[in-house]
């Protein structure tokens, strides 16, 4: 090749690789290298918190208890209005009327002027203070009956004019009585007291407790008589049998007696009236201190639950001593 033909060749070569230059442009030069600690690095992720069970996640409401829409002495006069146990006619025994209690019942008492009232309590009940609304136009007093267990004590009202309202509170050693007095023109309540089936329902639960019991002592099975009727309701608690033995009578009642209400005894004279009678639990049988030809036993108001027993023949009643003592 001629010395001419070389020049071009290199001049050639050299153009071309100008081109490319100019075309592609010029290397970008290299990142320089920042090192781990100088770079930005995202704030740390908190772990969420525990939340316990049944707690309120978000904003909690304030909510306004619902108003009452009737005025509070509206809601009192009801209360008391529940509250109030009046005078019913199987409640009377000859001219007293026999309350059942109850804790925080109130108990309605007619009375009127010119006429005394007796509020007889329980007997061993011991008074301990005694609290009317008006002593001014009522008379309150106290007195007491018997002597030792025996010992009752008598609380006498009277009215000075009709129309007249008021209330008695009565504390005692055992509960409180809470009496609404009302005042008429002729018609007033001889005396009143109360019957205790929560008290009877205790002592038969005791009884059940401390385990089989002797029916009573000195108890003869050649004096036994099965000679007595049980009729009326069908209460749970109706007696199973009624036996005697020359002496006491005794009630035997179903083996749930200590689930429910004792009932109480009345027993019924031969001029019809009824007196209420001493009596003792002994497992599931009342034990009566005296002999008698007729008797109920009542429970509750508005139907009231009555159960009579009544005395047949003298002779004793095929299978009584088997059905006692499972024979």
């Amino acid at each position: 090749m001629s010395i001419r033909k070389h020049a071009l060749l290199s001049v050639s070569v050299a153009v071309l690789l100008g081109g490319c230059a100019v075309t592609t442009g010029a290397a970008a030069p290299p990142t320089p290298l920042v090192p781990a600690t100088l770079q930005h690095d995202p704030a740390p992720v908190t772990a969420a918190p525990l939340v316990q069970t049944g707690a309120i996640i978000g904003p909690q409401l304030h909510i306004q208890p619902a108003r009452e829409v009737e005025p509070a002495t509206t809601r009192v006069d009801v209360a008391n209005h529940l509250a109030l146990r009046e005078p019913t006619s199987a409640g009377y025994i000859n001219a007293a009327q026999i309350y059942p209690f109850s804790d925080s019942a109130l108990y309605r008492l007619y009375a009127a002027p010119g006429q005394v009232t007796d509020i007889a309590l329980e007997p061993g009940e011991t008074l301990s203070a005694i609290s009317a609304g008006d002593t001014v136009r009522w008379a309150v007093g106290d007195t007491a009956s018997g002597a030792g267990t025996a010992r009752q004590v008598h609380v006498m009202v009277k009215p000075f004019a009709a129309g007249l309202t008021t209330n008695l509170v009565i504390l005692t050693d055992k509960r409180a009585y809470h009496l609404e007095l009302a005042s008429t023109e002729r018609t007033a309540m001889a005396a009143l007291s109360w019957s205790y089936p929560q008290e009877a329902l205790v002592a038969a639960r005791a009884a059940v407790e401390q385990g089989p019991a002797t029916i009573d002592a000195g108890l003869q099975l050649g004096d036994l008589k099965f000679r007595y009727a049980i009729s009326g309701d069908n209460p749970p608690w109706k007696p199973l049998r009624v036996f005697d033995d020359g002496r006491h009578v005794y009630i035997q009642f179903p083996e749930q007696i200590d689930r429910g209400e004792a009932p109480p005894l009345f027993v019924v004279g031969q001029d019809g009236q009824s007196e209420l009678v001493n009596y003792r639990m002994r497992g599931n049988f009342y034990v009566v201190d005296r002999l008698f030809s007729k008797a109920e036993l009542r429970l509750g108001q508005d139907p009231q639950q009555v159960v009579r027993i009544t005395r047949t023949e003298d002779k004793p009643r095929k299978g009584g001593l088997a059905g006692l003592f499972g024979g």
